[in-house]
């Protein structure tokens, strides 16, 4: 056996542990100060439920009952959004305590001033990074692409990444992006994967299907999606790709298809995910293109923003990406940024326009700081 596979993950392990001993001394000097009358044991013990609630609900999942298993999971989440700002903000109040400490001001004043504070600060972050997620914006895009088509001069998209679905973000809120396409008006709906969030049973059990029908519906070109990920981390792909069949919106993996009276291409990636959790792997974008009529516009949907430069030589005209949520909580988006050459937004490489989404949904806590939920409405003008 490997030790690295024992080594490294305990490593994880000690540092999760000692930064929430970190947070969890703080909170215990806080509730000293500010409630002596409660005791620790009690304080120690919601922490420590917090801290693992999402690793503990994954482990318990079948042995315990579903609305258990959820509020579990939502706890979790939140607190990981809980656990990023605290670890940011404490040593701020820190060297704040110190220079009052220094002062000579006492601590029985200073820690409740400043544990409110950040109290404070990490509520108001909860509750515009909840404003920031729920509320979906529509980001406007305008290209031309130098291809003539025989039926049209201008096509509409709207792209949807990184839906997420799953216990948290639920049916309702997929819903809501049914809704979106009457101010959109979109000719073709594209899904560029990370449609579930792991698991596939939410999927069923809210009878999710039957809203993405509705969603296809929207569009006089119907909808196609590619796979994520998350849908490999499920383990449930072919089963996936059958439910999405059953209502008439293809995944495509590594496959091509002609749409609009065969005006144009389709071409849908495996994810990344499939070079190691894939027996079939998955092919070059090189490969998949170079048998297409090039004179035909050819849009690229790949969950994850590699490759551009690739994706451009081999004769793509646009490419469609998410996976990256711009980090979803800043200032993760520094890192986002140094991993992907476009990590959001827009960029023209070559002739080819690449596009990479910060997502409708969001994976773990249901909260964006320095970055909004959103869906893509693309105007595509061929010339």
């Amino acid at each position: 056996m490997n030790t690295r596979w024992i080594v490294i993950p305990l490593l994880y392990l000690l540092l999760y542990s000692a930064l929430h001993y970190y947070i969890g001394w703080h909170g215990a000097l806080f509730m000293e100060t500010v409630l002596p009358q409660v005791p620790l044991w009690i304080y120690w013990s919601v922490f420590a439920l917090l801290a693992f609630a999402y690793l503990l609900a994954r482990m318990v999942k079948r042995w315990i009952p579903h609305f258990l298993y959820v509020a579990l999971k939502a706890a979790g989440s939140y607190w990981m959004a809980i656990f990023m700002y605290a670890v940011l903000l404490l040593p701020i109040a820190d060297l704040a305590a110190w220079a009052l400490h220094l002062g000579g001001v006492p601590s029985d004043r200073y820690i409740p001033l400043l544990g409110s504070l950040v109290l404070a600060a990490i509520a108001i972050l909860l509750a515009l990074g909840s404003w920031n997620a729920w509320k979906p914006i529509i980001r406007h895009y305008e290209i031309a692409v130098q291809k003539k088509t025989k039926k049209r001069k201008n096509l509409v998209i709207a792209v949807a990444s990184d839906l997420h679905l799953g216990t948290l973000v639920r049916k309702s809120y997929l819903q809501k992006l049914v809704e979106q396409m009457d101010h959109i008006k979109p000719d073709l709906i594209l899904l560029p994967g990370d449609i579930l969030d792991d698991d596939l049973e939410p999927f069923i059990a809210q009878n999710m299907a039957e809203t993405m029908l509705e969603l296809k519906q929207k569009a006089p070109l119907g909808a196609y999606a590619v796979l994520g990920n998350h849908e490999y981390y499920g383990g449930k792909v072919k089963e996936f790709v059958e439910k999405m069949a059953e209502i008439g919106i293809p995944v495509l993996k590594d496959e091509s298809v002609l749409v609009d009276d065969g005006q144009l291409y389709i071409v849908g990636r495996k994810d990344k995910a499939a070079e190691s959790s894939d027996p079939e792997r998955r092919q070059t974008v090189s490969a998949l293109l170079q048998d297409l009529d090039k004179d035909k516009p050819i849009i690229v949907l790949d969950h994850q923003p590699h490759q551009l430069e690739q994706a451009a030589a081999a004769g793509a005209d646009i490419m469609l990406s998410g996976h990256t949520h711009r980090g979803q909580l800043a200032p993760n988006h520094w890192i986002t940024g140094r991993l992907f050459e476009l990590d959001w937004g827009y960029k023209q490489k070559q002739t080819m326009h690449a596009f990479v989404s910060s997502g409708y949904g969001t994976w773990g806590p249901p909260i964006r700081i320095g970055t909004r939920s959103e869906i893509i409405r693309l105007v595509v003008h061929f010339n």
